[in-house]
């Protein structure tokens, strides 16, 4: 997926590793927000998918930065 040079930046101010980034693209749960937008996070269930793929450790380094979701259009 392509992230707009805005999405970078903020993700880049806030701190947010790349990698947190693309398992939210291949591992983050969606919902619609109602307003256009669909929202990425990682569930318990997605979670445990990462585990599952990427190993315990690597989960367990990243894992303050679980809470991250983004937000992106549902129209593109």
């Amino acid at each position: 997926m392509t992230h707009s040079q805005h999405a970078m930046q903020r993700s880049q101010q806030r701190g947010i590793p790349g990698l947190i980034v693309h398992w939210l693209d291949q591992y983050g749960d969606e919902i619609y927000d109602g307003h256009g937008g669909v929202i990425r996070y990682f569930s318990r269930r997605s979670r445990r998918a990462i585990e599952r793929h990427e190993g315990r450790e690597p989960v367990r380094r990243m894992w303050e930065f679980l809470d991250a979701y983004k937000v992106e259009s549902s129209h593109d």
